[in-house]
């Protein structure tokens, strides 16, 4: 058999379009998938929380998953919630703790039929009362969504994205169960 450089380019031109046509664009991340469900826990803190993240990104011009703050945002309170890890989670500007969380990275994995992203979070509780820290703690985390999970790669990649950050937020809760408040 024969190959023409015609048959050889018209082959790479199908191969682009299943491979774009599969991938398609890339989704942010939603606190739905990152929201921490069922986890034991030390202790519950009959205290409100106020959280405040800082770090992410609505939008990511090279066509990753962003991570928005709200997005995480949302997910660390529903998890807080529904752990009960503190009595209240505050919108307003009162709460008995401030959590301040700083998104330092996140690095995504985007070519491969399993795809890994690792986070790097900054934790940080303090007490409003007093002003003093009673936490702070550099989290890393990491999550590999496989072909198995999600054939586009692009969902892969927003499955691995949320994973992650799940993971660390679920670590982040449980080193907050561990304080003595």
């Amino acid at each position: 058999m024969k190959l023409s450089i015609r048959n050889v380019l018209l082959s790479i031109i199908c191969v682009v379009m299943v491979v774009g046509g599969v991938s398609g664009c890339a989704s942010p991340a939603k606190s739905t998938g990152m929201t921490v469900r069922d986890v034991k826990i030390q202790k519950q803190h009959p205290y409100s929380v106020k959280i405040v993240v800082e770090g992410g990104s609505s939008t990511d011009p090279l066509g990753f998953t962003p991570v928005s703050n709200e997005a995480f945002a949302e997910a660390v309170a529903n998890s807080i919630i529904r752990l009960k890890l503190f009595s209240e989670v505050r919108n307003d500007g009162g709460g008995d703790y401030l959590l301040s969380i700083q998104i330092f990275s996140i690095e995504q994995q985007p070519i491969g039929f399993n795809m890994t992203t690792y986070v790097e979070v900054g934790w940080n509780l303090v007490d409003v009362v007093t002003g003093k820290r009673v936490m702070r703690k550099i989290i890393n985390s990491s999550y590999t969504a496989t072909v198995g999970e999600a054939f586009a790669g692009v969902k892969r990649i927003r499955l691995a994205t949320e994973g992650a950050v799940r993971k660390n937020i679920e670590e982040g809760i449980q080193e907050i169960a561990k304080l003595d408040l």
